[in-house]
């Protein structure tokens, strides 16, 4: 039951990106709702109705909605950044480095994309801009993880701090 919640709530999460959080707070209590149920089925932990979840999500190493839309854009962006991914998501992007007169810049050098400048919301949600900006906003030694499996454990450790500030290893986590 929870696997099938979570893949639903996981399924095209990216197009979530840049929502308020009052637009993700039905999908953030979705989750709870499946957090509360793992825990009744596996006798983790005996909650009740107006307990809080947190403890629950972190012993479950789930990350909030937010975060798991940020960790499906990174994972994206590292697919693209390796040349892994299919070449409709890599076009949509644009590394600093193919811009003209932009080489030469800092953020060149680091593998940065190029956020294009928009003026709607809806504008801000697409991938062509979320995706990078949130490639550009990871630690450089995260984005040199070739490796998807190896990036995609550290990354959610990551976001699992920034979420809870609970800092965990990364070869404990499993999935997102």
């Amino acid at each position: 039951m929870c696997a099938f919640i979570l893949t639903c709530i996981d399924y095209c999460n990216a197009v979530l990106a840049n929502l308020p959080d009052s637009a993700l707070a039905p999908l953030q209590r979705v989750l709870h709702a499946a957090a509360v149920l793992h825990a009744a089925a596996c006798f983790v932990a005996a909650i009740g109705p107006r307990d809080h979840i947190t403890p629950t999500l972190i012993s479950l190493h789930w990350l909030p909605v937010r975060q798991r839309i940020t960790y499906k854009l990174c994972t994206m962006m590292n697919s693209v950044y390796y040349g892994q991914a299919p070449s409709y998501i890599s076009d949509i992007v644009t590394p600093v480095t193919h811009l003209p007169g932009h080489a030469h810049l800092r953020s060149a050098k680091k593998g940065d994309y190029n956020c294009p400048r928009v003026l709607s919301g809806f504008g801000r949600r697409s991938f062509s801009v979320s995706g990078p900006d949130a490639w550009n906003s990871l630690p450089r030694q995260l984005r040199g993880i070739a490796v998807a499996s190896t990036f995609k454990r550290h990354l959610k450790s990551k976001l699992f701090f920034q979420a809870y500030g609970v800092s965990t290893t990364a070869s404990t986590i499993a999935g997102p």
